[in-house]
């Protein structure tokens, strides 16, 4: 393996097309695509100052390193790639990849980000910017903050485990979520998804969870959630109070009590949903 030490690169396609390297306090300042092409690439410490560095990569491992905002579009088309204890400031990273796996890794500026992915591993990660991960596919996330409206929009296959997501219209087009022990506050949460599951977690919502075929809530709160399950096809047992329910289209709902229930049989067939008090022993009439 050719090894590269606090080296300076500049120019585009600086080691274009480059097979088993090895760079440790590398820079590549000025210069488009530096590492294109690249195969069995290894980065620690390194700081990418320019625009898409890793594209059309394969097996590329990196730590402790920088994409700064200037490396816009920096990951796109690569396969294999591992991201330990890096920040990457720039906007548009990750581009129809597959085989990612990040952890301990800050995105501040996750804008238009992980669109098109495949197979991606998320440990310990914290992305702020909207459109996160869209049409994305098998994803799996655990202890993340995730701050991006209209996240995983068109996503398919991902399950997600003791993360905080501050989103409006998550999980829209979505197919086959899993979402465990987990908080989530965002306005319209998952409409138009097929077979959402969420256990264990804290929603807030705006008329949330809407639109939804195979809707599954296990042991959830719903905090500050009103006119929610419209026209969803819904399995939810809540634990605590609802604020407003309107038109499910099927299925039950379980919970301590509802400030309002709102069944419209010119919009609904209200003989498909049984709304229960817990512990009453009787359906709650709207």
């Amino acid at each position: 393996m050719k090894e590269y030490t606090r080296q300076i690169f500049t120019g585009e396609r600086a080691l274009f097309c480059a097979r088993d390297i090895s760079l440790f306090e590398c820079t590549f300042e000025d210069g488009e695509s530096p590492l294109k092409e690249g195969n069995n690439i290894s980065a620690e410490a390194c700081a990418f100052r320019w625009k898409y560095p890793l594209w059309y990569c394969n097996n590329v491992q990196v730590k402790n390193s920088t994409l700064f905002d200037t490396a816009r579009a920096g990951i796109w088309y690569t396969h294999g790639i591992t991201m330990t204890n890096c920040i990457i400031e720039a906007p548009k990273t990750f581009r129809r990849s597959t085989g990612i796996t990040l952890t301990d890794v800050s995105i501040p500026n996750a804008q238009e980000t992980l669109w098109g992915c495949e197979d991606v591993e998320m440990t310990r990660v914290n992305a702020r910017g909207d459109y996160l991960a869209m049409n994305g596919k098998r994803f799996r996330l655990k202890d993340c903050t995730i701050l991006s409206n209209y996240c995983f929009d068109g996503a398919e296959d991902i399950e997600i485990e003791n993360c905080k997501l501050l989103a409006k219209d998550a999980f829209w087009n979505s197919k086959n979520v899993t979402v465990k022990n987990s908080y989530i506050s965002g306005e319209y949460l998952g409409w138009n998804a097929q077979n959402l599951t969420l256990e264990n977690c804290t929603i807030e919502s705006l008329q949330g969870l809407c639109y939804i075929k195979g809707l599954k809530l296990v042991n959830c709160r719903l905090v500050n959630t009103n006119l929610a399950f419209e026209y969803s096809d819904v399995e939810a047992e809540i634990d605590g109070s609802v604020d407003s329910v309107k038109n499910p289209s099927s299925g039950y709902i379980v919970a301590d009590g509802y400030g309002e229930i709102i069944m419209e049989p010119d919009k609904v067939d209200v003989t498909k949903t049984r709304i229960e008090v817990r512990g009453a022993g009787e359906e709650k009439t709207a």
